[in-house]
């Protein structure tokens, strides 16, 4: 028995390593547009665990307005961390009315760990100082399709 084991437990990994293993930046997700006041967003969205688990790693740059949307299936705790990403980044973490209920500024490579203050299901990581600069914060409202009911 042992010796079948062996070779049906290479034969998994071997089956499955692709889908677990990401070399580069994932470029192709689906875009939506947002809003944040008169400041336009283009958001690549992360919709599915293996989407939101590479999230923006890897890219080593981004345009000024874009973004990554992390959707989650129902709200609760989240938090987010910078293992093989390039770039500094800021999460907002986003209520389901588009809130922002708290932004944390995160440094590349970092495996500190950055958490919603609430429940929320949305996460938007934008370049670091990008909602500083316009002049957004907690209790600021983002409008886009994921948000309207």
């Amino acid at each position: 028995m042992k010796r079948l084991l062996t070779p049906l437990i290479c034969l998994f990994f071997l089956l499955s390593g692709p889908a677990w293993s990401q070399e580069g930046p994932q470029l192709q997700l689906p875009r939506v547009g947002l809003s944040a006041g008169m400041h336009l967003i283009q958001a690549q969205v992360a919709a599915t665990p293996q989407e939101r688990a590479v999230g923006l790693m890897f890219r080593k740059d981004m345009p000024v307005n874009e973004g990554m949307l992390f959707v989650f299936e129902q709200p609760s705790g989240q938090c987010f961390w910078m293992k093989n990403t390039l770039l500094p980044l800021t999460a907002a973490f986003v209520a389901d009315d588009g809130t922002i209920v708290n932004l944390a500024n995160m440094q590349p490579q970092s495996l500190d760990s950055h958490c919603s203050a609430k429940p929320v299901r949305y996460v938007l990581e934008m370049h670091q100082g990008w909602f500083d600069k316009r002049g957004i914060k907690a209790g600021s409202r983002l409008n886009g399709a994921p948000f309207t009911k």
